[in-house]
């Protein structure tokens, strides 16, 4: 393996043992659910937003080391920016699993993913669960009934 490939597991396997934002926001005024039937990830994204910016956000939820990991990354990657850039990074990311370029920082540790097409789903779950709630659709995302997953 790679060192870069190493340096990439590394970074999943940490924040999946240890994932950030690994909270309920009390004073979220925007959330959204997530289910992967196929994994079994479930997750609850929990968000505050005020003056076109991610103030905070935090999320809940059980799932493989993938899905937990990307949930945690993503977190820490739009916490305190606007949300047209989080948007942006959504795409970004949904993108490099899909074949495009790697993603900015380290969500470049999920590129890996693409070699593995059933892991995908796991990876993308948290990020449109954000781009559900930053649209503050009611409607539960699943990785069955979501397009671009």
């Amino acid at each position: 393996m790679s060192e870069l490939t190493d340096l990439y597991q590394e970074v999943i396997l940490d924040h999946n043992k240890k994932p950030r934002n690994f909270h309920k926001l009390a004073d979220a005024n925007r959330s959204a659910e997530g289910f992967n039937p196929l994994c079994g990830d479930q997750l609850q994204l929990y968000v505050k937003v005020e003056d076109g910016m991610i103030r905070d956000i935090g999320f809940q939820g059980s799932g493989c080391a993938i899905s937990k990991a990307s949930a945690s990354l993503m977190t820490d990657a739009v916490k305190g920016k606007p949300v047209k850039d989080a948007e942006t990074m959504f795409a970004a990311f949904r993108d490099m699993l899909s074949g495009g370029a790697n993603a900015p920082g380290k969500l470049a540790a999920f590129s890996g993913v693409r070699a593995f097409p059933s892991r995908i789903k796991c990876a993308n779950l948290a990020w449109h669960a954000l781009h559900a709630a930053l649209q503050n659709s009611a409607e539960p995302v699943t990785t069955e009934s979501a397009k671009d997953f």
